[in-house]
């Protein structure tokens, strides 16, 4: 294994959720790589997004709770170039590895990804101040 995979490895800690013989590649993918780097990048992706919402003129921060759960998830699925702004911080912390089976199913893990960390920051709105 490369020294950067050990050190990827090593920093995101173990698998995340159960990987049992029955679960789908995708899954496995989900709990073995996904949610350890979302749970390790969690403090960066809400600055992210609290600087996105700032340049975005504020909107954000003056929404209901029921709104924001909405903006939160408009923008992600919207804003092309801040969605692969989240992603490559995910991408990055991928070993070559996972970076290969990554590329064989990108469209669905992509979408793994993103519902994943929409989520995230849906549940944390409540921390998300300007």
């Amino acid at each position: 294994m490369e020294p950067r995979d050990t050190h990827v490895l090593e920093l995101r800690g173990e698998a995340l959720g159960t990987i049992t013989s029955q679960s789908s590649m995708e899954e496995t993918f989900q709990n073995q790589t996904l949610r350890p780097i979302l749970k390790m990048q969690n403090d960066l992706f809400v600055q992210v997004f609290i600087n996105y919402a700032v340049k975005q003129k504020n909107v954000f921060f003056s929404l209901t709770p029921e709104k924001k759960m909405a903006y939160i998830e408009n923008v992600i699925q919207r804003d092309i170039k801040f969605r692969n702004a989240l992603k490559g911080m995910i991408i990055a912390l991928f070993t070559l590895d996972e970076y290969a089976e990554y590329i064989q199913n990108s469209s669905n893990l992509n979408k793994r990804m993103m519902n994943m960390l929409i989520e995230r920051l849906k549940s944390q709105v409540l921390l998300i101040v300007e």
